[in-house]
């Protein structure tokens, strides 16, 4: 482990060297010497490549570069956790190789969180890019927001902070929890979210951090590793990847539940449903057959909690997934934030 700072921006990297120079290239801070940039590359086959971007970059920065290589692909939870051991921050912020951040946002978000140095877990908004022209800004709250350590804080970022980019937690909160578990899961940081907030104050920042793009042309002819294959698949949402990816979400919230003798499943899925329309219409464009075999799996699982979930099937089957895009992006554009349903 490197000298202590005040924060470690830690970045998951597989197989796309190209894209993680260009969130690289978007660190841009006041005080180098506040941060460090730890990236963990698990074992892709441009593992050369990625070595090479990272020492390219670090040759003339003012903060440490560490650059760790997994000897064996161990996943997206397993490279999560050896970040968390090796950084050195009092908080580690996590980013996605195909993530970038918000120009001047680190310097606002490190600000926050040393006026506020009570806080386990900062969860931030975020832009979704769709082209030149259309950006869609992801806010939860009217204004930043604090959340007193109990079930109630838990609940309500639970399905908020599912997305790993600027995943903002105190290591030192987070540490003895970190665990092999979850591992296949890829949300691994919903249960170190779950154990921290339900013991530590927690917060939303109301500034953008970090943005990612809605097209996936970047993975189109990528490959990930499936470790219980022992190959590499297309990168690709399949049918299996997402339903096996919901389920997890329960096996974290179940294991919670029995942990600290709480009844958080029903009250999480329910929340879920009444967002559920991102999960639906990822597999629309597959044809109705797919859709529709996709929502009884999903009803299976009981994630048909709530009015709003039928009425997404409807409007999806009805009206398809572009339209639909569109007019969310246009409510949203008119109330400044998510709604709250």
């Amino acid at each position: 482990m490197s000298q202590p700072v005040f924060a470690s921006i830690c970045i998951l990297s597989y197989n796309r060297p190209e894209l993680l120079l260009r969130l690289l290239k978007t660190i841009d801070v006041s005080r180098g010497d506040e941060i460090e940039v730890v990236v963990c590359e698990d074992s892709s086959p441009r593992q050369q490549e990625i070595r090479d971007v990272v020492a390219g970059f670090r040759s003339d920065r003012s903060y440490s570069v560490v650059y760790l290589e997994n000897k064996k692909n161990i996943g997206y939870d397993g490279t999560f956790c050896e970040l968390a051991k090796h950084a050195s921050g009092t908080w580690l912020i996590f980013m996605g190789d195909d993530d970038e951040f918000v120009p001047g946002a680190i310097d606002k978000v490190l600000g926050f969180l040393h006026g506020h140095p009570g806080l386990g877990y900062v969860m931030k908004s975020h832009y979704l890019i769709y082209d030149e022209k259309r950006k869609e800004r992801f806010r939860y709250f009217q204004q930043s927001m604090f959340f007193e350590p109990g079930v109630e804080a838990y609940v309500e970022l639970f399905r908020k902070s599912v997305y790993i980019a600027g995943f903002t937690i105190r290591r030192e909160y987070a540490a003895p929890f970190l665990t092999d578990r979850f591992d296949g899961t890829m949300l691994i940081q919903l249960y170190l979210l779950a154990e921290v907030v339900l013991r530590h104050p927690s917060a939303y920042f109301d500034e953008p951090f970090t943005q990612q793009y809605a097209s996936h042309e970047h993975n189109v002819g990528d490959v990930m590793f499936d470790r219980e294959k022992g190959t590499f698949i297309p990168r690709r949402p399949t049918l299996e990847i997402s339903l096996n990816f919901l389920k997890s979400f329960s096996r974290i919230t179940e294991f919670v539940d029995q942990q600290h003798a709480i009844a958080s499943t029903e009250r999480i899925k329910k929340d879920m449903s009444k967002y559920f329309y991102p999960s639906l219409a990822v597999h629309r464009n597959s044809g109705l057959k797919a859709f529709f075999q996709y929502v009884r799996e999903l009803n299976k699982l009981g994630f048909n909690a709530s009015y709003l979930y039928y009425l997404y099937v409807v409007l999806l089957v009805v009206l398809g997934k572009r339209v639909c895009d569109w007019g969310i992006f246009q409510l949203k554009r008119v109330l400044g934030h998510t709604p709250r349903l």
